[in-house]
Order: C-alpha cells, then sequence, then structure tokens
C-alpha cells in the first residue's frame, strides 16, 4: 500500500457490514431482495465513507439490482485520506436467502492494495473451487478440468477422511445439475443453497466449519471477495472465466480475455496485506443474525487479517436511533 495502515484496517472495515447488516435485517423475510440490498448499499456506502482510506470499488453493485448502487465499480470511498486501496463489496451476499428468511445471509467488504484485485470485465461468471489450508497443497490447476471423483478424492486423501464424509457447497442452478450427480455418484455430500456463494468460500475455507469444497461456477464478483477469504483463512482457490451465454462470450473474446487459464487466489489478489470483515445477517453456520430488541440490535461479525493470520469474532451491541 502506499502508506502502511497504523491498525488493522479491517476493525473498521467491520463498521461498514454491521451498519449494512443492521439495514438489512429490516427486510428479512419479507420478500423483497432488491429493496434490501439497496438499503445495505445506502448504509455501507455512508459507512465506507467515514473511513481513512482511499478506497476504489474494483467490483461493484452495478447490474445485480438492474440499477445503479452507491457501490457501482469505479466509485471512490473513504475520506480520501490514508492508503489508497481497491474494494470489493456485497452488502448482501445471499440476498434470496435474507427474502425468504433463511440462513447465512451476510454482508461483506475486502480490502487490498490499489490495482492488487483481478477485474475482468466484462467478464461476469467464473468457475471455482475452494478448500481449506489442510487441502490447499494439494489443490492444481488440473482440478479445475478433472472429473469431480478426482478431486474428491485427492481431498479426502489429503484430509485423512473417507469421501462419503466430504460436504460439497454448490450453488442450486441448472448448470450445476450434472456437477451435482458426480458429487453423489462418487459418495460425498452435497449443500446445496439458492445463492451465497461467498459464504460459501468462507464455509468451505474455514478449518472449524464442516464443509470441504467449494465447487462449480457463480459470480466473478463474489470469486474476487471469495478469494480475499481464501487467503486470509489460508486455504486455496482455483478460478477461471466460465461464461454463460452467447453475450458474454462475445464480450469475453472481444476484450480479449483468457478463458483458459487457471487463476490461484493469490493471482486472483495479490499480496498479504488484504483485510476482510463480514457481518451476519440472518443466523448461519458461521456467524449468528442480527437480534433487533426494540432500541437496540446485536450483530456478530468475522475480521481476517491475511498477513498475520489473525480471526477476530466480534458482538456488538448497537443503539437503535429510530
Amino acid at each position: 500500500m502506499t502508506s502502511h495502515p497504523p491498525r488493522n484496517l479491517g476493525l473498521d472495515l467491520v463498521r461498514a457490514t454491521e451498519a449494512a447488516a443492521l439495514a438489512a435485517a429490516r427486510w428479512m423475510g419479507v420478500g423483497k431482495p432488491d429493496e434490501a440490498d439497496q438499503a445495505a448499499a445506502e448504509a455501507m456506502y455512508g459507512a465506507l465513507n467515514t473511513l481513512d482510506m482511499q478506497g476504489r470499488i474494483v467490483v461493484g453493485e452495478e447490474g445485480k439490482l438492474g440499477v445503479h448502487s452507491p457501490l457501482d465499480s469505479g466509485r471512490m470511498v473513504g475520506t480520501g485520506n490514508g492508503p489508497e486501496v481497491d474494494v470489493v463489496v456485497d452488502p448482501v451476499d445471499g440476498r434470496r436467502r435474507l427474502a425468504q428468511g433463511h440462513s447465512d445471509a451476510i454482508s461483506v467488504v475486502g480490502v487490498a492494495p490499489r490495482d492488487s484485485m483481478w477485474s475482468p470485465s466484462p467478464a461476469v461468471y467464473m468457475e471455482k473451487i475452494v478448500v481449506d489450508r489442510a487441502a490447499a497443497d494439494a489443490m492444481v490447476p488440473e482440478c479445475i478440468d478433472a472429473p469431480a471423483a478426482w478431486t474428491l478424492a485427492l481431498v479426502a486423501r489429503v484430509k485423512k477422511k473417507p469421501v462419503r464424509d466430504l460436504v460439497v457447497f454448490v450453488l442450486e442452478r441448472p448448470r450445476h445439475e450434472h456437477l451435482v450427480e458426480e458429487i453423489r455418484s462418487a459418495g460425498a455430500r452435497v449443500l446445496l443453497r439458492s445463492d451465497g456463494d461467498i459464504a460459501g468460500a468462507m464455509m468451505a475455507a474455514h478449518p472449524l466449519i464442516d464443509v470441504d469444497l467449494l465447487m462449480g461456477a457463480g459470480g466473478i464478483a463474489e470469486g474476487v471477495i471469495a478469494a480475499c477469504v481464501v487467503k486470509a483463512l489460508g486455504g486455496m482457490m482455483l478460478g477461471r472465466l466460465a461464461p454463460q451465454t452467447e453475450e458474454e462470450w462475445a464480450a469475453v473474446r472481444a476484450a480479449g480475455l483468457d478463458t483458459k487459464a487457471v487463476l490461484s487466489c493469490g493471482e486472483l489478489v495479490r499480496g498479504n496485506e488484504i483485510f476482510f470483515a463480514a457481518t451476519g445477517i440472518t443466523d448461519g453456520l458461521m456467524l449468528e443474525g442480527v437480534r433487533l430488541h426494540g432500541s437496540e440490535a446485536e450483530t456478530e461479525s468475522i475480521v481476517l487479517r491475511a498477513e498475520t493470520g489473525t480471526r477476530r469474532k466480534i458482538h456488538t451491541v448497537h443503539r437503535l436511533t429510530d
């Protein structure tokens, strides 16, 4: 970074994820994901602008809502003082889960030195594999193209557990029907979720959560944020562009992007000066959701710092003003 942060920047970032989570929590179970996301985006933007940094949003919200957001790519956030950083955000990871009142909706922010984050615009989707630090050294680029059974056997061997005990996070999408069949045919178990693959990557990379892998194609924005998480937790992530429509293929070709290159999390986000914060919106495997108590609210957050490998859980009681 242009100037090294005098303290753990993640402890400041958590104010932004808490603000977004508090705003989104009011929309839990209401069935309005767009409204929830917009409220959380506005709250996060306001909180980010109180932080001493020169932040540039690398992968933002445009396209997700169908309208522009305060957190669109290219927007500057922070006070304009402090280090120059790249910022990746998702005020509500798991929008549909939040709208339906389901588990593991979270708010997240990742920060790294300026120009260190991969941003392959106009590409939208990428293939991903995520594992924790116990299996990190076993991951090789060939895993992206290998049959699922081969990769599962590799992970099972290094983690010293039978394949039938592995749990694989997969987004529930038509494009993943064959992948799910492969995983189940190999004998492993599948954790299917409607959305929320940042949370899925956190589960797969966290050493204390009983999820062994994330597999399948998801958004690039979520992939870059996931790379921040995985690096901070010492795991491994492999990613490769995976256009899902003819229009996206045409845009990727026109931009000259390499659709064959397999990138590690270290190439998706370079360096170790990476900070990440997440706050639970609804209860989940990793974090408790927001608790509203009239004039007060409680939140639970996690703060990660890649440089030191530090993991912090933060429980906060907020006084509500309305």
